[in-house]
């Protein structure tokens, strides 16, 4: 299987859990020229900019740990563009789930909006 192959298929996975969580899926892979958001969803009072990451196992240490800074400014450019797009009231959070050899972790508030 190759690397987008899983990659979305692992995308697959944290958005069927997140809708056992009461997670409403709004747009997996929103694309723009300057990066992509996993998949964005809300829940009663936020709309959530979800990073997904995965890894077979641990050896080389936890998914989340690969997100660098330089992902974060994407993910928050693309949120600025989403939100300049489509308009909300909520609050905006910025989550990750982390699955790892079958554990699945979600990760609430897990990095702040880098702004320019």
């Amino acid at each position: 299987m190759n690397q987008r192959k899983r990659g979305t298929a692992y995308e697959e996975i944290a958005a069927s859990y997140l809708v056992r969580q009461k997670i409403r899926i709004i747009k997996k892979n929103y694309r723009i020229r300057q990066g992509e958001v996993d998949l964005i969803g809300e829940d009663t009072s936020h709309l959530i900019f979800f990073e997904v990451k995965f890894r077979s196992s641990d050896r080389y240490g936890e998914p989340e740990l690969a997100i660098s800074i330089n992902k974060i400014k994407k993910i928050s450019r693309v949120a600025e563009h989403y939100l300049m797009c489509f308009p909300t009231g909520k609050q905006v959070r910025y989550d990750v789930i982390s699955i790892c050899d079958q554990r699945i972790t979600w990760y609430k508030n897990a990095f702040e909006h880098y702004g320019y």
